[in-house]
């Protein structure tokens, strides 16, 4: 059994249009069991940045601790459903322990710091800061599926040694099953930003970056990882569609995902 959170958040985000990214999380929502499926109330002022060089950083930190106190309810394992990327940093930290692996599949590695970030959008930080604070240690943290890099994020894997493997390595099921158990964790997390897959094939993002991954081989993917290896949580975020109906067109993907994910 899994539980479903769902986290409407827009403020990590540096689009102007991210006020979608809240919208896809309530499309995905409608589509979730009732009974299994609690909401973290967002604000909706934007916050600021109090200092530290992340925008929006009141807001970001109000969502964090209420999500981390939404979990800390749980017994089950959780799907997070963002909202933006920013969502994982308590998501994983919930889970956090040494036997933990994250792969995260994203076009962008979210490597950025407040001093390397062009946008200061904590979106593009947040697998940075769960290395800097130390919640993911960096031999167990893959970034999958990315294809669009800043300089500053490629010196930060660069310098801790994170591991990524390319769009077309996303169907290598056997090399990410291997990258998984030399890392020696028993437990994963996986975090999936939609805007990994082909804008192609799926339409609902906010920047699409194209020659993506295949919905197909996403699935297939996530059900070969599942199947080895203990799910100790999941994100689903930056879901964006343009309007209900727009929704709709990619809710059968978005619920194949879900359902891989729940094994």
């Amino acid at each position: 059994m899994v539980a479903f959170v769902v986290v409407p958040q827009w403020q990590g985000s540096p689009s102007s249009r991210a006020m979608r990214l809240a919208e896809g999380a309530a499309a995905i929502r409608a589509d979730l069991p009732v009974s299994a499926t609690r909401e973290v109330a967002v604000p909706l002022e934007a916050g600021d940045e109090q200092g530290t060089g992340i925008a929006r950083f009141g807001s970001l930190q109000l969502v964090r601790e209420r999500l981390g106190d939404a979990l800390g309810e749980l017994d089950e394992p959780a799907i997070v459903i963002g909202g933006d990327c920013a969502v994982s940093a308590a998501a994983i930290a919930h889970v956090a322990g040494d036997d933990l692996a994250v792969i995260w599949f994203d076009a962008h590695p979210d490597l950025n710091t407040p001093a390397s970030s062009p946008s200061g959008a904590f979106a593009g930080m947040v697998l940075a800061a769960l290395v800097a604070d130390g919640v993911v240690a960096p031999e167990r943290l893959l970034v999958a599926g990315a294809r669009q890099w800043d300089p500053g994020e490629e010196d930060f894997a660069a310098e801790h040694g994170i591991a990524s493997f390319g769009v077309d390595a996303v169907s290598d099921v056997e090399g990410l099953l291997s990258w998984v158990a030399a890392s020696g964790a028993s437990r994963l997390y996986l975090h999936v930003d939609l805007d990994v897959l082909d804008p192609a094939e799926f339409a609902g993002l906010l920047e699409p970056i194209p020659f993506g991954v295949s919905p197909s081989a996403l699935v297939a993917t996530i059900r070969a990882l599942v199947a080895r290896f203990p799910l100790a949580g999941a994100t689903i975020a930056a879901f964006a569609p343009e309007s209900a109906e727009h929704a709709v067109d990619d809710a059968p993907t978005i619920l194949r995902v879900i359902g891989a994910l729940r094994g």
